[in-house]
């Protein structure tokens, strides 16, 4: 073993360093290559083909340490995300309550435009048709709703989005909603 260990150290650890480019690792792997060399050297029938026999193992460690690492980053990854989509729900559920919850304070005929287009799922087509006004008058009243509803919760809280505008944070301000009353 000590014969193979000088005479192939460096070749491998260079060979190893140009696929992993971290020396630390490097060691590692290295390391794991004299071991698997050590435990199945008796194995070997033809000692002209030693050099070859040995690269494999090396080639074979280092493609197992990239499998092992891009299941530990996919399980971190996945890990992550189930954290991060049930936190973001509970804030959403929280926001969507905290909506509902000021919706009785617009006047009626916004809570009105707002109740049977976002809660009931009324086009603003059909809204417009149900109410008897124009459609582009069923659009602005829902915008215009929708804008004091926002108004209403930015005023109470302070709501933190990520970049698709879910609701990842809920911070008091003057929350009446939050607070009981």
């Amino acid at each position: 073993m000590e014969e193979i260990w000088l005479k192939f150290e460096n070749k491998l650890r260079a060979f190893i360093l140009s696929k992993v480019h971290d020396k630390y690792v490097a060691d590692d792997l290295l390391q794991e290559v004299f071991i698997r060399i050590h435990a199945n050297m008796d194995k070997v029938n033809d000692r002209t083909k030693l050099q070859s026999w040995i690269f494999q193992i090396c080639r074979n460690i280092i493609v197992d340490h990239y499998r092992s690492h891009q299941k530990e980053q996919k399980s971190k990854s996945l890990a992550f995300e189930g954290e991060y989509e049930e936190t973001a729900t509970d804030f959403m559920s929280e926001a969507l309550e905290d909506m509902i919850k000021m919706m009785s304070d617009l006047p009626p005929e916004y809570c009105k435009a707002l109740c049977l287009t976002e809660l009931e799922g009324l086009s603003q087509k059909d809204y417009a048709d149900k109410i008897g006004i124009s459609y582009s008058g069923a659009k602005s009243r829902v915008q215009r709703a929708r804008k004091m509803l926002k108004d209403l919760l930015m005023n109470c809280c302070h709501y933190e989005f990520d970049k698709y505008g879910t609701v990842i944070g809920i911070y008091p301000a003057h929350c009446c909603c939050c607070c009981p009353k």
